[in-house]
């Protein structure tokens, strides 16, 4: 079985760190699990995962500040996990920057295609091979997977940058939700299609400085990518 990359739980319940060792294992992933959210930090320098799946509630740090803590020192994709029907805090760990959330209990197989979906996204060989995208004050390389605002470079994450690519690819064309769950996501998604709107808002908060709104909502629709229109 091929070796599939690293992961990093973080969760107080040794049967859930069980559950996803023993699935992440079959198909072909090292896991490592940390029941604490203060060892959470030394794990993830130590260990170098190449996923992180944080549960909300952790004694020590929360999850919450543990993905904004990750978040600034390297943009490994994040899953969360919450509690079902917490939808407060599924937006919220979205805000903070994870690219995926699960709602518990959760199905283990899932989970796992989750964790490769995200994994996948973060890969530039996975992209569609249009390499460089320039739009008046925005660029978007796909081979170093780097975005420039008026000349500086901004930090995504791996699912913003996805979204905001795709959506760039396709200028003035207007996609549904469920469209954009489908392209970026790259599975069937199981859960809220406001996933797409955080993501959007985040996306229009680190481009809130160009002089031109590239990310429009089509009300009733979905979004669009809307370069300016040039003059004759």
């Amino acid at each position: 079985m091929p070796y599939l990359g690293k992961v990093l739980i973080v969760d107080d319940d040794q049967n859930v760190l069980e559950l996803i060792k023993l699935y992440g294992e079959r198909e072909g992933f090292e896991v490592i699990g940390v029941n604490d959210g203060d060892l959470a930090l030394a794990a993830f320098d130590r260990e170098n995962p190449d996923v992180v799946i944080l549960d909300i509630m952790l004694p020590g740090v929360d999850g919450l500040t543990l993905c904004q803590n990750l978040r600034a020192i390297r943009m490994v994709p994040i899953i969360m996990l919450t509690a079902k029907g917490e939808e407060a805090d599924r937006v919220l760990g979205l805000e903070m920057g994870a690219d995926d959330y699960v709602s518990k209990p959760f199905s283990p197989r899932e989970l796992v295609a989750r964790i490769k979906a995200v994994q996948r996204r973060a890969q530039p060989a996975d992209l569609i091979r249009v390499r460089k995208l320039k739009y008046p004050g925005l660029e978007i390389d796909a081979d170093i997977r780097r975005v420039i605002v008026k000349e500086t470079p901004i930090e995504l994450t791996p699912r913003e940058f996805d979204l905001l690519y795709h959506l760039a690819q396709n200028p003035r064309r207007v996609f549904s939700r469920e469209d954009l769950l489908a392209a970026v996501w790259g599975y069937d998604y199981f859960g809220d299609q406001r996933t797409v709107d955080v993501h959007i808002r985040r996306l229009r908060g680190k481009l809130q400085h160009l002089p031109h709104e590239y990310l429009t909502t089509v009300w009733g629709v979905g979004y669009q990518f809307t370069p300016p229109i040039k003059e004759e």
